[in-house]
């Protein structure tokens, strides 16, 4: 793969399954340390442009418009990125471009994601490396969850073992432990991970047919309501929750049948609650119990599932107590694995998606 100016800025993209908008952060990285931390934004999706995205993720819609216009918005984004920094093009020396993600079904070892990396690098005038999940969906695994070895790497000096949850649409969990060898190299460390259940896209789904808001913004609607216990206990007795990790989920997974007698109040507590319980079930899984807990992605904004889970794990922190940006956690990841592509290093792990082995992957287009 190409050789790149190292000592420049990387630049991550990524546009969740909650649909929100496009978040973008600069970091200086090897591909194993972080070097330094760069400005971030979000780049929100206005409701008309969400409503259509919401039809292209559901199947409906003309694809190949879904997929330029979803890039164009990316180079947008890099734009704003580049003027809030203030720097040129020039001092960014890759661009990690994670894409719209329109369909994964990780029990075919399908994963698309749309986003022309081409387009991109020719609208930024920066090399783009895209693609991140195909290579490892051939290799054996789901394509799912990528973002663990960012988390390992900004983990690797903390007391061990912690848990990592981001969450998004779909939320998903990274479970860092120190090996025998008390190696802090990356790759050394115990690292395992996979995707608990939804985060916020059942909800989000929910306030937005209910009351046509994008969120449950604060879990206002759902501490208005109460959780119906029943509904939550059928949720959980779908077969992903006994699945052994590594795992991963589609954002339409899951059917709004259990929830749909319930008034929008009791339907968000409902769901927010079920939200919480799959992480708890996801915690059963780790090799020992996290000693903490520190949660990214728009969900750690929703306090009542912020204090749905802190009933379950006493010591649950947003990644912001530890001096990390928690909306720009995922596009600092692609900006890091974008590096460890052009260097040909491992992306993911058996131990995080399944693969048969540590593998690399992401698609190079030159600028």
């Amino acid at each position: 793969m190409a050789k790149e100016n190292e000592t420049g800025w990387s630049l991550g993209l990524m546009s969740g399954t909650s649909l929100d908008g496009i978040d973008a952060a600069l970091i200086k990285t090897d591909g194993e340390h972080v070097l330094e931390f760069g400005p971030s934004l979000t780049l929100p999706f206005d409701d008309v442009y969400r409503a259509t995205l919401r039809d292209v993720v559901h199947g409906r819609g003309d694809m190949l418009i879904a997929e330029q216009d979803i890039t164009l918005k990316h180079a947008e984004a890099v734009k704003a990125l580049l003027a809030k920094a203030d720097i040129t093009r020039k001092e960014v020396h890759i661009i990690g471009f994670h894409g719209q993600t329109v369909s994964h079904r990780p029990q075919e070892h399908l994963t698309w994601q749309i986003g022309n990396g081409a387009l991109l690098a020719e609208k930024t005038g920066i090399g783009v490396v895209c693609d991140f999940r195909r290579r490892d969906v051939a290799a054996g695994g789901e394509g799912a969850p990528l973002v663990p070895l960012y988390h390992a790497a900004l983990a690797r000096q903390m007391e061990l073992p912690v848990a990592v949850l981001n969450i998004g649409g779909i939320a998903n969990v990274t479970w860092v432990g120190r090996s025998e060898n008390l190696s802090r190299d990356l790759l050394d460390l115990d690292i395992m991970a996979f995707d608990t259940g939804p985060g916020n896209v059942m909800l989000n789904e929910w306030v937005f047919k209910k009351t046509g808001q994008d969120c449950d913004r604060d879990g206002r609607l759902a501490s208005a309501g109460k959780p119906d216990q029943a509904a939550v206990d059928t949720l959980l007795k779908d077969a992903f929750f006994v699945k052994t990790p590594p795992k991963s989920l589609d954002r339409n997974h899951f059917s709004f049948d259990a929830v749909q007698h319930l008034s929008s109040e009791d339907g968000a507590a409902t769901l927010t609650e079920f939200a919480a319980a799959a992480v708890e079930r996801a915690a059963a899984y780790f090799p020992r119990p996290a000693r903490q807990w520190f949660v990214s992605g728009g969900g750690r904004h929703n306090l009542a599932l912020m204090q749905a889970l802190r009933q379950r794990f006493l010591q649950v922190y947003p990644v912001e107590s530890l001096g990390w940006t928690g909306d720009a956690l995922e596009a600092q990841a692609f900006a890091f694995l974008a590096v460890r592509s052009l260097k040909g290093m491992a992306l993911s792990l058996p131990t995080t998606t399944g693969a048969i082995r540590a593998v690399t992957g992401g698609a190079y287009y030159r600028a």
